[in-house]
């Protein structure tokens, strides 16, 4: 029987209330929305842990991911709700190894939206898949009322096919591991908050949006299955795919504050709005649990590309305190890094 220590059941036992209902929280990627899948994906067969999935085995694996975007407002600096749909599915097949291979696109329109930014947002999904080298081949468009829908939202599934050599899954992490962090944190998330709010901040700041599956390819060619385990921080931030990956593992994570990259203007905002970086959504960077004789290679070769000339080691895989990170400050003494409660900042993807 495993004794790892379960965050989530620690501090969210799953609730049976007649009177319940969704909040903002459950989406956030924390505690909440854990609590929640605990809760729902039971009831569709097993428990999912991964953002994608092999649908096919043998050789090649074929992987398959969904997701919906949300996100407001529609458009931001670095990207938009369309590129955000490419790249966040193409990110999800990567985080398990994979090369996208096709998508499908799915809209949901509020009645009243203006054509020509539907029009501008599928030049956008278009323009973002081809710098994917991934093709959307199917889709549906549906159309509600007024206020049904604020403006749009977006699906997309992705099929991608699992590179040789690849084997990373969210409950493979070892004692031993560097955890490897491709880039700095919390740009996403900020800016939309700023955009969204006019806090100002966005003049200075862009979203991180961008692929990262010829990352992988990169990583998974130095490291092959020296790479235990992949997540990209979206919601929830870094602290809660640490969290899950911790987790799903049964092993204990001990970073270094000193080394996890905040941008300084990152850095200023969340001071100013009483966030934590850690927490705050990215959508351009991932977080990686890779077995020590690899793990220099491996950065070497992230080092190599534009998506992870910044990369860094943050810290170490432990056998303690399973199921729980921690992090060293900058005073020398410790704290435990939670995942989010609640809800930071709704609507960032």
């Amino acid at each position: 029987m495993s004794t790892a220590y379960d965050p989530i059941a620690a501090t969210c036992p799953v609730p049976h209330a007649e009177n319940e209902r969704v909040l903002l929280g459950h989406g956030s990627g924390g505690q909440l929305m854990a609590e929640l899948l605990a809760d729902l994906t039971p009831r569709l067969g097993a428990p999912a842990t991964e953002d994608a999935a092999i649908v096919v085995t043998g050789a090649p694996e074929v992987v398959m991911s969904t997701d919906g975007f949300v996100v407001t407002p529609r458009f931001f600096p670095g990207g938009d709700i369309g590129s955000l749909a490419v790249h966040g599915t193409v990110n999800d097949l990567a985080m398990m190894g994979a090369t996208p291979v096709a998508l499908s696109l799915a809209y949901i329109v509020e009645e009243g939206l203006p054509l020509d930014e539907l029009r501008r947002i599928t030049m956008s999904v278009a323009e973002a898949a081809r710098g994917c080298d991934v093709r959307i081949v199917t889709g549906d468009t549906k159309v509600v009322g007024r206020g049904a829908a604020d403006g749009l939202y977006l699906t997309t599934t992705g099929i991608g096919i699992r590179l040789p050599g690849a084997a990373p899954a969210v409950a493979n992490g070892r004692p031993g591991d560097a955890v490897l962090l491709s880039g700095p944190i919390g740009l996403h998330g900020v800016t939309i908050l700023s955009t969204r709010e006019g806090l100002g901040f966005e003049s200075e700041l862009a979203s991180d949006s961008r692929p990262l599956h010829r990352l992988v390819a990169a990583m998974i060619t130095a490291g092959r299955h020296g790479v235990h385990a992949m997540r990209d921080p979206t919601r929830g931030g870094l602290a809660s795919a640490l969290n899950e990956l911790a987790a799903a593992s049964e092993v204990g994570v001990e970073l270094e504050e000193v080394a996890v990259p905040v941008p300084a203007q990152v850095a200023a905002a969340c001071d100013l709005l009483g966030l934590d970086p850690l927490h705050v959504a990215n959508e351009g960077c991932l977080v990686a649990f890779v077995a020590p004789d690899s793990a220099g290679a491996v950065l070497s070769a992230m080092r190599d590309l534009p998506e992870g000339a910044a990369a860094k080691r943050i810290g170490t895989v432990v056998p303690d305190h399973p199921g729980r990170v921690v992090m060293r400050t900058l005073v020398g003494s410790t704290r435990v890094v939670d995942m989010l409660v609640g809800e930071q900042l709704p609507r960032i993807c």
